[in-house]
């Protein structure tokens, strides 16, 4: 499709490229296919998780994409509800069971904030590496699934070897792998 140029009148700059990237995206004739609406989750094979997507296509253009988190929701805040600060620690590590590290550190910010606790810098600075090693044992799954995705297991077994890793340091620190309870 040949590019037109269309003159903007209004400064904003963020309607400035909104109405350029419309402009752009005018169809013509010949190119408007078959509009459908497509489920794609909320256990498709190219959905790492449990997240749906409705998906409005042209064709085979997807022109809207509307997402459907709500599948992994299991009531942990109305469970939270009937327990003492402390015991809930354990859920927070099923929030995100790729970075449960970071959970537990998120909900013990919080209950600190509400109680008034200082850390101190030691303590801060423990959480912070947690919090980055978890992060980057759950960036290495995705690159692994991705890379899976693609066709490459080298990768993904690559992957997976470098995560055992930080696994083993998750469970010198904490004494588990995967549900590590740790703040």
């Amino acid at each position: 499709m040949p590019f037109t140029t269309r003159e903007i009148e209004s400064p904003d700059p963020v309607t400035r490229v909104a109405a350029a990237d419309a402009a752009l995206r005018q169809p013509e004739e010949d190119d408007i296919g078959e509009k459908m609406v497509l489920n794609m989750g909320p256990s498709h094979p190219a959905t790492h998780g449990v997240l749906r997507l409705v998906l409005e296509l042209d064709g085979e253009i997807i022109t809207k994409a509307t997402p459907d988190i709500g599948f992994l929701h299991r009531g942990d805040e109305k469970i939270a509800e009937n327990m003492q600060y402390n015991q809930f620690v354990p859920y927070t590590d099923r929030l995100d069971y790729l970075a449960p590290l970071a959970n537990n550190v998120a909900y013990a910010l919080a209950v600190e904030k509400l109680m008034g606790w200082e850390i101190p810098p030691r303590g801060k600075a423990i959480r912070t590496i947690c919090c980055e090693t978890s992060r980057i044992s759950s960036h290495l799954l995705g690159i692994g699934a991705m890379a899976l995705d693609l066709g490459a297991m080298t990768v993904f077994l690559y992957t997976f070897r470098e995560r055992e890793k930080l696994y083993d340091l998750f469970e010198l620190l904490t004494g588990a792998r995967f549900t590590t309870s740790y703040t």
